[in-house]
């Protein structure tokens, strides 16, 4: 298989033009999607609606790839921790996050990452690859379809930058939302940026209703250049008229995402920057208390420091949510997933 592409690399339209240079019938194209995106098969062999010769034919031309699971972990919380390996070697890691009436996956769209976020692990090795559009979407379809999850929302805040893999990432939505394919609500995709603004503003000229998150963490750029060093390259203040456009051309509110780090953005004059920017961009905000991460000093401030973050930010007029750390002693919180593994899990 290896060398062949991918077929869910195709997006819709690259697969009719394909199969219309081989002379099929313009169904053949929906027929194909619906047998990857709806109805789970597993080899060419599966496609039972398609003509033998056709089915030859694909096998020929394409491979139909899937994640290998290498571990899984469950917290006490019923977080769960999925460890792939691809088929070149790598591994990613996506996370289910359950609640009351919602399964929530996290989707990685990197193999590492290279912005390097001061209290992040999935760019303490490095960065290695960006993710096709086929290892994307398979990390969905492992777990609905080879673990039976019946899931509900979809966040892009896994290993790597969405936005820094733009063209896959956007391939992978664009399937995910079609009703041809897996016809997922674009309202319950979440896509979160550190501030790429080319690919903020071609999400805005995407014209989908997804969900903007950006990772901003600091209200002060000198702050900010240090828990995120992609600052020096899109500064806060452009980062920020970058979301005002999103904001005004799509109509969807933001979220903003801020990690709580004991004594470094938690004061009050933090506070203070932070509505400041939630009230200007009309956004909400997500508080997430720093998760611990292996040979990095950062921890979360006590619990009543927290809550009082919160009330200070309440009490400006801004919506905001205290989340609770989901998965740490598995290595599943916000800023954990590091896709580890190395020769001692290898095929014997």
């Amino acid at each position: 298989m290896r060398g062949q592409q991918d077929i869910r690399d195709l997006s819709f339209a690259e697969l009719s033009r394909e199969l219309s240079a081989w002379g099929e019938p313009s169904y053949r194209a929906r027929q194909l999607f619906d047998w990857l995106y709806k109805r789970g098969a597993k080899s060419f062999d599966g496609f039972t609606d398609l003509p033998k010769a056709l089915r030859l034919k694909l096998k020929e031309h394409f491979a139909l790839g899937s994640l290998e699971l290498v571990e899984r972990l469950v917290a006490a919380d019923r977080t769960e921790k999925f460890l792939f390996r691809l088929d070149d070697g790598n591994f990613i890691e996506s996370v289910l996050i359950p609640a009351k009436e919602r399964n929530t996956l996290c989707l990685s769209t990197q193999v590492g990452c290279k912005f390097h976020c001061a209290f992040c692990a999935s760019g303490l090795a490095g960065f290695k690859r960006n993710l096709r559009p086929s290892e994307i979407l398979n990390q969905v379809l492992f777990l609905r379809d080879k673990l039976n999850f019946p899931l509900t929302n979809f966040v892009f805040m896994g290993m790597g930058e969405p936005l820094d893999n733009c063209d896959n990432v956007i391939r992978a939505i664009e399937v995910m939302n079609d009703s041809r394919g897996m016809g997922i609500a674009a309202r319950r995709i979440t896509l979160s940026t550190v501030g790429i603004i080319r690919g903020i503003e071609r999400l805005k000229r995407l014209g989908l209703q997804l969900n903007l998150s950006l990772s901003l963490h600091a209200g002060r750029e000198e702050l900010r250049s240090k828990l995120l060093p992609v600052s020096r390259k899109y500064p806060l203040s452009e980062v920020l008229k970058a979301c005002e456009d999103y904001v005004r051309e799509t109509g969807r509110m933001m979220t903003l995402e801020y990690i709580l780090i004991d004594g470094l953005n938690d004061t009050v004059e933090d506070a203070n920057r932070l509505a400041s920017i939630a009230r200007r961009l009309k956004a909400k905000v997500n508080l997430i208390p720093c998760s611990p991460v292996a040979g990095l000093s950062f921890q979360p401030p006590p619990a009543k420091r927290k809550r009082l973050f919160l009330e200070w930010l309440r009490g400006k007029g801004v919506k905001a949510t205290l989340r609770q750390s989901r998965g740490s002693e598995i290595q599943a919180a916000c800023g954990q997933l590091a896709g580890r593994m190395g020769v001692e899990k290898e095929r014997p």
